[in-house]
């Protein structure tokens, strides 16, 4: 190992003077760092970078894969297809996710985060941008399953980067409001399809809308001018060179087994529930609720403006109550809300005021997860262990909306979608209590 390179990034995160487990911090540092975004004005210029890198990417990605979501209703009418074939185009891009995020994890622990980030952010727009020449559904298919590829390795690469480069008194905050630029990018994409819809005829919204999918391919010029990788992933540049397969399996060796088949089924859980309300809602405030798309859009709008809310408070109760505690509420309550907003007899006004918790708690539910995987693993398989958790609990999650689909052909949709969601924030409850706590971790090489 280079020593002086480790000695710098130990440097970096043992004595960062808001650093909590450093008995050398400054008198109110931590006070300094309360408030929605006090804790922001502590970033340096490397730490500011590195967040909007990733910040933009993944509202950019959420926002071309919920593009997908607000169009279901469309592509319905247009190309006559089964609500299971609907479900299976937002399962098949989900599955092939995981095997991005997967595989990206890997190769970011060998070649470098930021490398493999301009490249998932590349792969993404690419095939976001033929989704708009698309002419069919086994067209449609083909290339959002290739696009899922580029999204998932787009978060395990930009994850593992942000928990390395910031500093762990205010990680969970830092990573709580990345997750919550996924709320950002589904109100673009809510806005900009219900503004497509009301304007375009469907059979040119939904190709303008997918066109919006190079986006993301702009980001990649800031990543290599500005994001550089961090301290104590250069640090560990040595065991990087020796890396094998291994040291990956590693991850399937105690002492690590247990929390990371625990964190795998955390996330099948957390994503599961999540994808079938981000899927489904559209469709469901439509069909069941007979919205018009104008009315659509507005409800869409209240949920986000929930979820948004949502990030960022799951990500201040992480570093204040523990990570822990934080998944422990939000999956209790987000089952609490799922059942009431899909099973109860509400009235529009009800369907429009009970969206906010139940997009504040689903979304929050999610937060979490990059914060606190990345304290499970060392450095030199952090990507990995990430990657592996997080997407294969994404995969079994995607199946989620492939059975709500298939199951509404005989159960009313909002039953399905109740069944599904409140299983799958059960299984995030269960895991939660397996995992250790480990708010405020300094990350060694």
């Amino acid at each position: 190992m280079d020593k002086p390179v480790a000695l710098k990034a130990n440097a970096a995160l043992v004595s960062a003077p808001d650093d909590p487990g450093s008995k050398a911090r400054a008198p109110g540092a931590w006070a300094e760092a309360r408030g929605y975004f006090g804790w922001y004005g502590q970033l340096e210029k490397r730490e500011r970078s590195t967040f909007w890198a990733c910040f933009n990417g993944w509202m950019l990605d959420s926002m071309d894969v919920q593009i997908y979501a607000v169009l279901i209703p469309t592509l319905l009418a247009l190309w006559h297809m089964t609500k299971g074939q609907a479900g299976m185009l937002g399962t098949a891009a989900l599955i092939t996710s995981s095997m991005g995020g997967w595989i990206a994890g890997v190769l970011s622990d060998r070649f470098g985060r930021v490398r493999v980030l301009q490249i998932t952010l590349l792969w993404f727009a690419a095939f976001s941008l033929l989704a708009a020449f698309c002419s069919n559904y086994p067209e449609l298919l083909v290339v959002r399953s290739m696009q899922g590829l580029g999204f998932g390795g787009e978060w395990a690469a930009g994850a593992a980067l942000m928990a390395e480069t910031i500093r762990p008194s205010v990680r969970g905050r830092a990573l709580g409001v990345i997750a919550g630029s996924y709320s950002v990018g589904y109100a673009i994409a809510a806005i900009a399809g219900t503004v497509s819809l009301l304007l375009l005829p469907p059979n040119l919204a939904w190709r303008a809308l997918f066109l919006l999918g190079v986006l993301p391919a702009l980001l990649v010029a800031f990543v290599r001018r500005h994001v550089r990788e961090s301290d104590v992933f250069q640090a560990g540049e040595a065991q990087r060179h020796d890396a094998s397969a291994g040291q990956f399996m590693e991850i399937f060796a105690p002492p690590l087994l247990g929390r990371t088949l625990a964190a795998a089924l955390l996330t099948a859980g957390a994503l599961g529930g999540n994808y079938v309300m981000l899927t489904w809602l559209p469709t469901y405030l439509k069909v069941l609720h007979h919205l018009t798309v104008s009315n659509t859009g507005v409800y869409l709008f209240v949920n986000i403006a929930g979820s948004f809310v949502g990030h960022m408070t799951s990500a201040h109760l992480s570093d204040a109550i523990g990570r822990k505690k934080t998944f422990l509420l939000m999956s209790f309550c987000s089952v609490v809300t799922v059942l009431s907003y899909t099973l109860l007899p509400l009235n529009p006004l009800m369907v429009l005021l009970v969206g906010i918790p139940l997009g504040f708690f689903t979304s929050g539910i999610v937060t979490n997860i990059g914060a606190w995987f990345a304290e499970f693993y060392p450095t030199r398989m952090r990507g990995s262990g990430q990657g592996f958790t997080y997407n294969f609990g994404r995969g079994f999650g995607a199946l989620a909306p492939a059975v709500v689909g298939f199951a509404s052909g005989s159960l009313n949709l909002g039953v399905a979608m109740a069944i599904c969601a409140a299983t799958a924030y059960g299984l995030v409850f269960i895991a939660a209590l397996l995992l250790p706590e480990t708010k405020g971790k300094v990350l060694s090489a």
